[in-house]
């Protein structure tokens, strides 16, 4: 029992760190998403998030500083995703696969100029990473069966974005249901036209929500190559971007059901990583590549039509113009 216990806390606390990026990368698709402009490249916001917060912690080893120029890095590449989408009425598929493009070939070339490693940034020293928190009473409640491990364990022991990231869970969830900025960023992504009569900027609801979805990629980035890891490695964010945007639609664009989803998709990465190199009854030894290949698997299954009828904000991915109506 003690051993089925200390398994599930340690599948948990797996689950939590991995989808950290996930909530981070999923709650940016909702806010853009929910303000009608659909948003594939967070992958590449992502990636330039973890590359900026990497290389400016290994030239100034300070973790909030790599996690500005995270942040600022990703808003620019929102901005050119706005300025294509908005301004331009520009096709927003096309904007984002650039974007993801741009991301990939710009970090591997900047990352091999600068630091001459193959693409990788230095090594970080602990001073330039976000490191774990031991929250109060932690150590005394390790002693206490249940409650006292799953304190111990689960809630405390994570480094500084993991808590941001569920923080921002449930502030997401007041300010697009409880504020006014919310319910007109939601109406802006149903009936755009119906937010002009109002007499209010539809261009400028939606350039704040790639601003805050460019905030978060940002964040996400940063959490991965100066939090998870100690630097940036290339292509470090291994389609999570992707996998964030099935978990948006898998929970149908609500934030707590996008953290359920993204929990779900954590435990999975989890669930891989620690079956590789197991041995199964009339199976064997199964490849390395089919066990990371199974998130991927999971993604696709779920988006072949286990999830229902996923109906996207109405004006999502239409480009507004106002002339038309």
């Amino acid at each position: 029992m003690i051993e089925a216990w200390t398994i599930l806390l340690v599948a948990c606390d797996s689950a939590i760190r991995l989808s950290v990026p996930l909530i981070f990368a999923c709650l940016a698709g909702l806010y853009s998403e929910r303000a009608g402009v659909v948003d594939i490249g967070l992958e590449g916001k992502l990636l330039v998030g973890a590359f900026a917060a990497g290389a400016t912690a290994a030239v100034i080893p300070n973790p909030w500083i790599g996690l500005a120029a995270a942040i600022g890095t990703s808003v620019v590449f929102a901005l050119i995703h706005g300025f294509a989408s908005i301004s331009q009425r520009g096709n927003q598929i096309v904007s984002g696969v650039a974007l993801n493009v741009l991301a990939s070939g710009l970090t591997a070339v900047l990352g091999n100029a600068w630091f001459d490693q193959g693409g990788r940034t230095p090594q970080l020293p602990a001073s330039a990473r976000f490191n774990e928190i031991t929250l109060p009473l932690a150590e005394t409640a390790a002693g206490v069966p249940v409650i006292g491990t799953f304190y111990a364990d689960i809630i405390s022991g994570h480094s500084v974005p993991v808590y941001l990231a569920f923080i921002l869970v449930p502030i997401t969830a007041f300010a697009l249901y409880q504020t006014r900025w919310g319910l007109r960023l939601r109406a802006v992504g149903e009936n755009p036209a119906a937010v002009d009569t109002a007499g209010v900027s539809v261009a400028r609801l939606r350039y704040q929500a790639v601003i805050v979805a460019g905030i978060l990629c940002g964040m996400g980035g940063a959490y991965l190559a100066i939090a998870q890891s100690a630097g940036f490695i290339n292509d470090m964010t291994a389609g999570k971007g992707f996998i964030a945007l099935a978990a948006l639609i898998f929970a149908k664009w609500r934030p707590w059901a996008a953290l359920g989803a993204c929990l779900l998709f954590g435990l999975m990465d989890a669930t891989a990583l620690r079956i590789q190199g197991a041995s199964f009854p009339g199976i064997g030894q199964v490849p390395v590549q089919a066990i990371q290949a199974l998130p991927y698997i999971f993604t696709v299954v779920l988006l072949a039509g286990f999830i229902g009828r996923a109906t996207p904000p109405k004006a999502s991915g239409i480009p507004y113009v106002k002339d038309r109506t």
